[in-house]
């Protein structure tokens, strides 16, 4: 019989310009064998050009950085390299903050100060095609969820088809247009009109209101 096939690790990046939180999260994520440090920076050009070149599976993203912004690093690195999940991990709990990243397509935020509870959940969550929001600050953003039956019911006037949910569902989990074509085996521009149709038919215009819509169906922990 030959050996089992050993777990293959997620590649993480880190990116955070304060000496101890970085030690703190190498720490964490160093204490769990199913995952990796791949690199670490501490400035926001740098984090951009090493994420872009090393392409991890996850970046843990610092907002709050010298050189260049989070917020920005993870607007060009979403273009530069779609395929990486980015965490912020920040000690902003402003509710600007979050739905700025949730628009860039950022798929987790957790706070510094529950980082020892909550961030490899995050990791994990994140690596599996979900959003993760830190308890903390989720109902900041997510307040206001539809009850399930409002929820049911607003789908039902929306008409979906089932290829507009299956579009919508992996979207709001923060896949890209090219990673929901693959998935479901259509083209880009195919995703992009159904994305589209169902936005419109459901009175959205952002993708907070999305990433609320999908909490309230229960899509945020599935991959």
């Amino acid at each position: 019989m030959s050996p089992a096939a050993a777990p293959i690790s997620l590649r993480v990046f880190l990116a955070d310009d304060h000496p101890v939180v970085l030690a703190g999260v190498k720490a964490l994520i160093g204490a769990d064998p199913e995952m990796t440090i791949v690199g670490d920076a501490c400035d926001g050009r740098s984090a951009l050009s090493l994420a872009t070149e090393l392409k991890p599976d996850i970046v843990i993203l610092d907002i709050s950085m010298p050189g260049l912004n989070g917020t920005k690093v993870a607007e060009l690195l979403r273009a530069a390299c779609p395929q990486s999940k980015i965490l912020a991990l920040t000690v902003h709990e402003d509710r600007g903050y979050l739905r700025q990243l949730l628009e860039l397509g950022v798929a987790g935020y957790v706070l510094k100060r529950s980082a020892a509870e909550e961030l490899i959940r995050a990791i994990r969550a994140v690596a599996a095609g979900g959003i993760y929001l830190d308890p903390a600050i989720a109902g900041k953003v997510l307040g206001g969820i539809p009850q399930k039956t409002t929820v049911v019911a607003l789908s039902a006037i929306a008409d979906l088809s089932e290829r507009e949910t299956e579009v919508l569902r992996l979207t709001a989990g923060g896949h890209s247009h090219k990673a929901v074509a693959a998935e479901l085996r259509i083209s880009v521009k195919s995703v992009e009109t159904y994305k589209a149709r169902a936005m419109e038919k459901l009175g959205f215009d952002s993708r907070v209101q999305l990433v609320r819509y999908a909490a309230g169906k229960g899509w945020l922990g599935e991959s």
